[in-house]
């Protein structure tokens, strides 16, 4: 089980490390992206992201939560097969939830 890493490469960017599942996500985690004082725009790489459960979906619909509650936008980079496949099976659509710069 690899924990996650969060890193922020510079204001309003991070990047997912680890696997996003129900033994790796705690409140820490969940409370590491600092909305209120982000930039108006936040993007999240899921690049290195291994492993993801429907706790890691949970996650970053908290966070997309967040993100609006605070009226920034949030995007994500290179989102995973694996979590498109979840969303799909959980009657999520990766259009609807997460938002690409691309789209």
């Amino acid at each position: 089980m690899q924990n996650i890493e969060i890193t922020r490469p510079e204001l309003g960017s991070y990047i997912l490390k680890g696997n996003l599942i129900f033994n790796t996500i705690n409140k820490v985690v969940l409370n590491t992206l600092d909305f209120k004082q982000a930039p108006s725009s936040i993007t999240i790489d899921l690049q290195q992201v291994g492993e993801i459960d429907s706790a890691g979906l949970a996650l970053l619909i908290e966070w997309i939560k967040f993100a609006q509650a605070h009226q920034k936008k949030l995007y994500f980079d290179n989102i995973p097969t694996q979590l498109t496949a979840l969303a799909k099976l959980s009657y999520i659509s990766e259009i609807d939830l997460f938002t690409t710069k691309n789209n």
